[in-house]
C-alpha cells in the first residue's frame, strides 16, 4: 500500500476529565475525499485542529491548505487580494507571479465577476468560495474543510458540492467535517464516524451511514433488535 499523504497515529488529547481523542488513527490517501460525522461535542473540530497543527506558514509548506468553519477573509482588501496574500504567504510565490493563478482559482471557484469587490461586502456563500480559494492559492496537495456547507441554502449547498467535486478532479486530497450529511454523501470516497474521542465506523459512505449504531448515536434513530 502507498504511504498516506496525511496520518494521524495513536493521537490523544484531553480536556480534563473529558476525552476527545483515545489512541486515534487516521490516514488520507493520495486524491481520497474523506469525510468526518459525529455529534456535537464529538470532537471534530479539535481533530481538525490536531490534524493542522502546526503554524500556518508551516503547514502550508507541507502542502496542506485548510478552511474555516466562520469564514474570517481580510475583510477591508478585495477578493483577488485576499487571494494574492494567500499565493504570497501561505504559496511562497513572489506577488506578481500570482496574479495570473489567482485570477484562474477565481474563475474556477465563481468569483471572477468579483474579484474587486471588497471581501467583506460578500454574501456567505461567496465568502465560502473566497475561503476555498485562498486555501486553494497556496497550492495544498491536501485541502482541510470544516464545514463549509453550514448556514447555506439547498440551492447554495449544491453549488458548493459542485465546486468541491471540481477540487477533487484536480487530484487534491480531502478532509471534510461536516454537519450537512447529504452534502458529504455526495462529495466523498469514505466516511468516519466520530463519537466519545473514538471512530465508531469507517468505510463506504451509504454502508456507514446505515450502520445501525451510527443511525442510534448520530442521528438519533433507536437501533431495531437483532
Amino acid at each position: 500500500m502507498p504511504a498516506p499523504l496525511l496520518a494521524l497515529e495513536q493521537i490523544c488529547k484531553r480536556f480534563g476529565a473529558i476525552v476527545v481523542a483515545e489512541r486515534l488513527d487516521l490516514g488520507l490517501g493520495e486524491r481520497e475525499a474523506l469525510g468526518i460525522i459525529g455529534p456535537n461535542g464529538a470532537g471534530k473540530t479539535t481533530l481538525f485542529g490536531m490534524m493542522s497543527g502546526l503554524p500556518p506558514a508551516q503547514r502550508c509548506a507541507l502542502g496542506i491548505g485548510r478552511s474555516f468553519q466562520i469564514p474570517q477573509p481580510f475583510s477591508g482588501l478585495s477578493v483577488f487580494e485576499n487571494l494574492v496574500v494567500a499565493a504570497a504567504f501561505g504559496g511562497g510565490r513572489r506577488e506578481r507571479d500570482a496574479y495570473e493563478s489567482c485570477m484562474a482559482i477565481l474563475e474556477r471557484c465563481g468569483l471572477a465577476g468579483k474579484a474587486n469587490r471588497p471581501a467583506g461586502t460578500l454574501t456567505l456563500l461567496d465568502r465560502k468560495r473566497l475561503e476555498l480559494a485562498r486555501a486553494l492559492a497556496s497550492e495544498p496537495a491536501v485541502l482541510l474543510l470544516d464545514e463549509v456547507a453550514g448556514g447555506l441554502t439547498e440551492h447554495e449547498c449544491q453549488a458548493l458540492i459542485a465546486l468541491i467535486g471540481e477540487i477533487k478532479q484536480s487530484g487534491v486530497s480531502i478532509v471534510w467535517i461536516e454537519h450537512v450529511v447529504h452534502a458529504l454523501l455526495a462529495s466523498i470516497d469514505r466516511l468516519l464516524v466520530l463519537h466519545n474521542g473514538a471512530f465508531i465506523a469507517d468505510g463506504d459512505p451509504q454502508a456507514v451511514i446505515r450502520n445501525p449504531q451510527v443511525a442510534e448515536i448520530y442521528m438519533g434513530i433507536e437501533a431495531a433488535d437483532a
